[in-house]
């Protein structure tokens, strides 16, 4: 970001502080004179515009030989475009004072831009030309492929890593969640101009587009935006992997890495976002292991025991996934003390529940947490694509704290007692631990 524009966001970001509620009563659901459906927060007191697109599809939609291409792609849209090389590009953003950003995940390629309303029209245009006239010009392709495989060869000597990959390849065996989400350093290193143009037209497509706009710009300007930024890109979004389970057999794993301390991730299926159980799981999974220092697991594991610093659980919902996952980390010698004692915790709260007192702490924090979520513009802009990728009506900002505050005892042992397996918990186990099993090099992980 320049420097103006990080001036500018610093200083003006504390007066779009207004909340959920504002953030609600501003949401606006429009249609573009095109036919494309985005969302809009109009705050003409600020002059920034800030931008999310999610496009439909990630790396789950690679072929099985172009790993890693759509985290390229990522890499290189602001790296030359249009008649641009990348310097130009580069210093036509930054007299713009304008800031972009591009990402893949598993299941979206996105794009962040911030903009000042006094040179919006130049910015949007200099978006466009990123999104639909990128060059893959040769030097700049050398030097991210190089950047991208440093950080591969970087991630082979990180337990986290290593952790993650092994759990998702041990889980989506025969599903794209299984392969390594980045690619792998033979398949980056393969990669050419050819390779991130198919998937430029596979993942930048119109019909996959999620847009969330806020800031001063009215609800015409910006549906001129939009219409401009998606003029020119293919129209179907890819064809989504199927959804898919995680495999359902408890298992440990453990990937031989020569550190004092044992990295180990657990987890097994959770409920999908649309799912009727996910708020109560939500709140669940808060007392169980997302609560920080208040949770279960941490009390239990390193508050009593003095096992590890940490220790956590979440839910992951991927589109085509749902996921309750967790870690620890803790010293190879008590690796199996600790995922005994996260057992018997993962356990306790399926067959008892939670207490009442539990429950009021933890929807206290909950609600009370949850408008400082829309302190700026950026974060509102992406709150506003994430309600439509997950199916949200605009009014969920209001409504949230409310179904929250619903939760019921009863819920939590009920989705508890659904969604909680101990026996199901697929382990990987990342060190030297005692007690838990063969290891295998972390060269043999799929």
């Amino acid at each position: 970001m320049s420097r103006t524009a990080g001036f500018l966001t610093g200083l003006l970001a504390p007066a779009l502080l207004a909340g959920a509620a504002w953030a609600a009563a501003s949401i606006q659901t429009l249609t573009s004179p095109g036919g494309k459906d985005y969302w809009l927060v109009e705050e003409a007191s600020i002059p920034m515009v800030a931008m999310e697109i999610s496009f439909v599809g990630g790396a789950s939609t690679e072929p099985d030989g172009k790993l890693g291409a759509s985290n390229f792609l990522a890499a290189m849209l602001d790296e030359g475009a249009g008649d641009m090389e990348s310097l130009a590009f580069s210093t036509r953003a930054e007299l713009l004072a304008a800031n972009f950003s591009f990402s893949a995940g598993q299941d979206a390629f996105s794009v962040s831009a911030r903009m000042l309303s006094e040179n919006l029209d130049e910015s949007a245009v200099l978006l466009r030309t990123a999104i639909a006239e990128p060059r893959f010009d040769e030097e700049p392709m050398r030097r991210v492929r190089g950047q991208i495989v440093s950080s591969l060869r970087s991630a082979e000597t990180d337990p986290n890593a290593l952790a993650s990959r092994a759990w998702f390849g041990a889980a989506f065996p025969d599903h794209p969640y299984g392969r390594p989400g980045d690619g792998t350093i033979e398949t980056v290193s393969a990669l050419d101009a050819d390779d991130l143009r198919a998937a430029h037209r596979r993942l930048l497509t119109r019909e996959g587009a999620v847009i969330g706009i806020v800031g001063d710009v009215t609800p015409e300007k910006a549906g001129e935006m939009v219409d401009m930024l998606l003029a020119g890109l293919p129209e179907a979004a890819p064809e989504r992997p199927a959804m898919v389970e995680p495999d359902p057999a408890g298992a440990v794993s453990v990937v031989d890495f020569d550190a004092p301390q044992t990295t180990v991730m657990f987890g097994h299926a959770g409920p999908l976002r649309d799912d009727p159980d996910f708020i109560p799981a939500y709140v669940m999974n808060y007392i169980l292991g997302g609560g920080g220092f208040s949770s279960r697991l941490t009390v239990e594991v390193r508050e009593k025991r003095g096992l590890a610093y940490s220790t956590y659980s979440y839910i992951a919902s991927l589109d085509r996934a749902g996921l309750i996952l967790g870690g620890v980390g803790t010293a190879n010698a008590r690796a199996a003390e600790s995922l005994d004692v996260i057992r018997a915790e993962w356990r306790r709260m399926a067959e008892e529940g939670v207490t009442a007192e539990e429950l009021d702490k933890a929807r206290r924090y909950l609600t009370g947490a949850y408008p400082l979520r829309f302190d700026s513009n950026g974060k509102i802009a992406g709150i506003l694509v994430a309600m439509q990728r997950d199916g949200l009506p605009a009014d969920y900002v209001t409504t949230r704290n409310a179904l929250v505050e619903a939760v019921t005892p009863e819920d939590v042992s009920r989705v508890a007692r659904k969604w909680l397996d101990a026996d199901a918990l697929r382990v990987v186990a990342v060190g030297r631990p005692e007690g838990l099993g063969e290891a295998v090099e972390p060269a043999a992980i799929q």
